[in-house]
This record gives structure tokens, sequence and C-alpha cells, in this order.
């Protein structure tokens, strides 16, 4: 039972994601620490303790890297600040998720996640925004997988 109620809670924030950074381009804070806890408890209920604290280190290091490539790629490339490059909102998302898959798993998913965001961002692309709701795009991206794997469509999730 207390699964499915985080089940719950974990797709309401990736839909509360999706809504308000799709509308209005700025996500309440409170859901990004929601969305890290649902899904950490979800993928340490799965897996062996000392594999989570192992997959977590790994992707939040995999996370750093990251954001020092789109740093450096805003700074000497772009030659702007990194605050116009990427929000606020999609790095916490980005650490949020970090949370909740395998290193693995997590390394698979990620470029995967921004290929999606980039098709539908060129799919939907709005003319009032000249932002990218990032954080919008990847919420629905990893509700579809976290549905997918719930229903029984993704075999593995966890343990690739």
């Amino acid at each position: 039972m207390l699964v499915i109620f985080i089940k719950l809670i974990l797709l309401y924030a990736f839909g509360a994601i999706f809504y308000q950074d799709l509308m209005e381009r700025k996500v309440f804070w409170f859901l990004f620490p929601i969305l890290g806890a649902c899904a950490g408890i979800l993928f340490f209920f799965d897996t062996l303790p000392e594999l989570f604290l192992a997959s977590i280190s790994i992707n939040l290091i995999s996370i750093a890297i990251l954001f020092f490539g789109v740093y450096l790629y805003a700074k000497f490339k772009l030659q702007t600040s990194i605050n116009k490059v990427i929000g606020l909102g999609d790095l916490l998302f980005l650490l949020a998720i970090a949370l909740g898959f395998s290193s693995v798993s997590f390394l698979v998913l990620l470029p995967c996640a921004f290929i999606f965001s980039l098709l539908i961002h060129l799919a939907v692309k709005n003319k009032n925004h000249t932002s990218v709701p990032l954080a919008g795009y990847l919420s629905l991206f990893y509700g579809i997988t976290f549905l997918g794997y719930w229903s029984g469509i993704i075999h593995s999730l966890y343990q690739i």
C-alpha cells in the first residue's frame, strides 16, 4: 500500500512539473525534493543498500560533470552566463532524478531523455517562449518510463 502511495505521489510530481514548466516556465521548488525522495525510495526498495549508495554517488558525479561541461560551453563558446543556458529547475530536476536509478540505467536513460526533449520541443515549438521547458519534457519522459516499468512494458528499470 505504501509503495502504491509513493508511486501516485511520484506521478503527481512528474505531472505538476510538466504542466508548470510548460505553461509558466516556473516550477514550485518543493516538487523537486518530493520527486527525489519518491524516486529514491522506490529505487532503495528494489536494490541493496550498498548498490543504492554507489549508484547515487555515480549519478551525482555524472550530473556534476555534465553541469561543468555546460558551464564551460556557456562561458567560452556562447560567452554568456550559465543562468541563460540552463535553468535552476532543470538542474534541480536532474539532481532529483539521479536518486531514482542505478548508474547504468541513469546513464542510458539520460541521453534518451534529452533526445526525447529535443524532438518534442522541435515538434511543438512555441513562438511566445524562447526558452525550452527542459524539466517539463524530462518529467514527461521519466513519467512515461516509470509507467512503462510498472505496467510491465519495460522489464527492468533498475538492473540494466
